[in-house]
């Protein structure tokens, strides 16, 4: 009679513990998730050494949209909070290679969550900058505003904390603040970055979305602004206006340095989008921008399209054309000051992309 009350007692317990790992499981998830693009690019006004100039034709990862794979999860810890985890790395789609930044180079980040309090993450993440995405119509792309601004968007933050609130009426806010680690706050020459930080306030509504953005990005040799492509302040707004089949956008950016040849930049673009068809998305923008200190100034032609072969598929074409000033040199690409692709001074760079993207 004891052995079988014994035995009874160990099925209560296992059938108990079952169901506790699988209230368990139910409370916690984990999504793996990510992008592949791949196409084909043309482009002209590539230099060359006898002094004249050239075009090329080659297969191109991410011109549309960078490929990556990424993971995230969340375990509901009681009282409305989640812990959250963000890991994503990017990688070419044309060759299979990883980051030399490392593999999660994107995102590497844990936090909390709660949808009263806001959202606090802290590790690898991308920098506030890269918010601008919203409004440009071809999403930080390759030929996108960050031509013009040489790829500042596309910065990473390492050391970074950051807190999302929630949204009220409409409004919300987003800072981020990423530590140098040296023994100098802003940066020593010690580590691979300096300080750097941003707040953002956004305000969305069914027809419209308004967001500012300030940020700086620090030199991590000296924690100084010297450089306006790199170790700048930036000043954004951008407005999208939600008109039935057509989103229309508006931008004004300024990046200021302290010292180099260039210590004010300006872009201005205006784009709209049209939902031609549930399958079919048309883009047009025109961008400009100007640099002081003799960099003169450029103006960036572009349209595109999207044809959605379904939810996760699509085939994208682009066309896009810069126009540089006598002593400007502004690439399709966004390219250093340095880049042997850069167009000569004063000379037109123009270019045409293919492209197949799945999401998953």
């Amino acid at each position: 009679m004891h052995k079988a009350k014994f035995l009874a007692v160990q099925c209560i317990a296992a059938a108990a513990g079952t169901i506790a790992g699988t209230t368990a499981h139910a409370q916690s998830s984990v999504t793996l998730y990510g992008r592949i693009d791949n196409g084909i690019e043309y482009m002209s006004g590539i230099p060359t050494a006898s002094g004249g100039t050239t075009s090329r034709v080659r297969a191109e990862s991410g011109n549309w949209g960078g490929s990556y794979f990424a993971m995230e999860g969340s375990e509901d810890i009681g009282g409305g909070t989640k812990a959250t985890f963000h890991l994503e790395s990017a990688f070419l789609a044309t060759t299979g290679q990883g980051s030399p930044d490392g593999l999660f180079n994107r995102w590497a980040s844990v936090g909390l969550k709660n949808d009263h309090y806001g959202a606090f993450q802290i590790g690898r993440q991308l920098f506030i900058a890269n918010n601008i995405v919203s409004f440009d119509p071809f999403l930080l792309g390759s030929w996108a505003s960050t031509s013009l601004t040489r790829g500042r968007s596309w910065i990473k933050a390492s050391n970074a904390v950051s807190y999302q609130s929630p949204k009220i009426d409409g409004i919300d806010v987003y800072g981020q603040y990423a530590l140098s680690n040296a023994t100098n706050w802003n940066g020593n020459g010690t580590t691979s970055q300096g300080r750097m930080a941003g707040l953002q306030i956004s305000y969305a509504s069914a027809w419209m979305l308004v967001r500012g953005i300030y940020d700086e990005i620090r030199d991590p040799a000296n924690g100084k602004f010297d450089n306006i492509y790199s170790y700048s302040r930036e000043y954004f707004v951008g407005a999208n206006l939600y008109l039935g089949q057509f989103k229309v956008q508006g931008v004004f950016q300024t990046l200021h340095a302290d010292s180099g040849s260039t210590t004010t930049l300006q872009q201005e673009w205006a784009a709209i989008n049209w939902r031609a068809q549930p399958d079919i998305d048309l883009k047009a923008a025109v961008f400009h921008v100007n640099a002081n200190g003799g960099g003169g100034n450029a103006t960036m032609y572009a349209v595109g399209t999207v044809y959605y072969l379904s939810k996760r598929t699509q085939l994208h074409a682009q066309l896009a054309s810069v126009r540089n000033s006598a002593n400007a040199k502004f690439s399709l690409e966004a390219n250093s000051t340095t880049s042997s692709d850069n167009p000569l001074p004063g000379h037109t760079q123009s270019g045409a992309y293919v492209g197949i993207e799945h999401v998953f």
